[in-house]
C-alpha cells in the first residue's frame, strides 16, 4: 500500500465513524459522545487534506518548484494542527454549558459499542498509517496517524466515562470526560504544530542524520576539511549543501569523481537526499 492509498483508508474510516458516533451521541444526548463525533469530523477533514498534500506532494519538480512538492506535506501538517485547536474549543464550549445542568443519557449501551468500535477500527488504521509513514517520510500521513492515535485515548477516556455513568448514574462525569478528552487533543495538536513549523522554517535535520553525513566526509582521505553544512527536509525529501576543500593540485576529473562518490554514499545512507556539493582549493598542501 502506498501513501495516497492509506490516505483513502483513513478518509473511509473516518467517515464511518463520524456516522456511528454522530448518530449515538444524538441519541444518548451525551455531550462526550458528540465532541468524538466532532474529533472524528476535524480526523475526516484533515484526512482529506492529508490525502489531496500528497497528491501535490509526489509531484516531480518543476520550473516553478525546483526543489519538489515535499513542503506541501508540512503545510498540510500545520493545517490539520489547526483543526485539532478548532474540535478542542469547541468540546469545551460545550463541556463547560453542560457541567452546570448535565443532561439524563439514555442507551449507555449502544454509546460504549460506538466507543470500542471506534478504539479497535482506529487502532487497525493508525498502526497502518504510521508504518506508511516512516517508509515514506511523509509528514502529512504521519500527521493523520498522529489524529488516529490521539482519537483511541479519547475514545477509551469517554468508553470509561459512560461504563463509570452506568454504574454510578452520575451524569456530570459526561461533560467532565469530555473535557479531558479537550486536553488530550489540545496537546497532540501542539506537538503536531511545532514539527510542521521546524520544517516549514527549514530547521537542520536531526543530530542522528548530520552525524552520518560528517561520518561519510571523514571516510575520504580526499577531503581535506569541510564546512558549511547546511540541512533542511522537504516533506520525504532531505537536502545537503556542503563545501569541501581538496588538494589544490586536483583536477576537475578527480574532484568531481571524489563528490559522486560522496553523493552516493550519502544517499545510500540517508536515502531520499539530494546532495550539493560546492568544491574549494585546500590551504593544505598536498593530496
Amino acid at each position: 500500500m502506498n501513501k495516497q492509498q492509506a490516505a483513502l483508508v483513513s478518509v473511509a474510516s473516518n467517515s464511518l465513524l463520524v456516522a456511528l458516533k454522530l448518530a449515538a451521541g444524538i441519541a444518548m444526548g451525551s455531550i462526550s459522545v458528540l465532541s468524538e463525533a466532532i474529533h472524528s469530523a476535524i480526523d475526516l477533514l484533515a484526512s482529506c487534506v492529508a490525502f489531496f498534500s500528497i497528491r501535490k506532494s509526489n509531484q516531480p519538480a518543476d520550473r516553478d518548484h525546483p526543489y519538489g512538492h515535499g513542503k506541501f506535506e508540512n503545510i498540510s501538517g500545520f493545517f490539520e494542527a489547526i483543526l485539532i485547536f478548532v474540535a478542542a474549543a469547541m468540546i469545551i464550549y460545550e463541556a463547560v454549558r453542560k457541567i452546570a445542568n448535565p443532561p439524563a443519557m439514555e442507551q449507555l449501551g449502544w454509546g460504549m459499542a460506538v466507543m470500542l468500535a471506534s478504539v479497535v477500527v482506529n487502532i487497525a488504521v493508525s498502526r497502518t498509517l504510521f508504518a506508511i509513514a516512516k517508509r515514506e517520510h511523509s509528514i502529512a500521513l504521519e500527521a493523520d496517524a498522529m489524529h488516529l492515535s490521539v482519537d483511541v485515548w479519547t475514545s477509551l477516556g469517554v468508553l470509561g466515562g459512560l461504563t463509570a455513568i452506568h454504574f454510578t448514574d452520575l451524569h456530570v462525569l459526561d461533560p467532565l470526560f469530555a473535557l479531558a478528552v479537550a486536553v488530550l487533543i489540545v496537546h497532540a495538536a501542539w506537538d503536531l504544530t511545532r514539527r510542521s513549523l521546524d520544517d516549514l522554517a527549514d530547521r537542520s535535520l536531526p543530530t542522528r542524520e548530520l552525524s552520518v553525513v560528517e561520518e561519510v566526509m571523514a571516510r575520504y582521505p580526499g577531503i581535506h576539511s569541510f564546512h558549511r553544512l547546511r540541512t533542511r527536509r522537504s516533506g520525504r525529501q532531505r537536502e545537503v549543501d556542503i563545501h569541501i576543500e581538496v588538494a589544490p593540485e586536483a583536477d576537475v576529473a578527480t574532484a568531481h569523481d571524489l563528490c559522486d562518490q560522496v553523493e552516493r554514499e550519502i544517499r545510500t545512507r540517508l536515502p531520499g537526499t539530494n546532495v550539493l556539493i560546492h568544491v574549494e582549493p585546500s590551504a593544505r598542501a598536498g593530496g
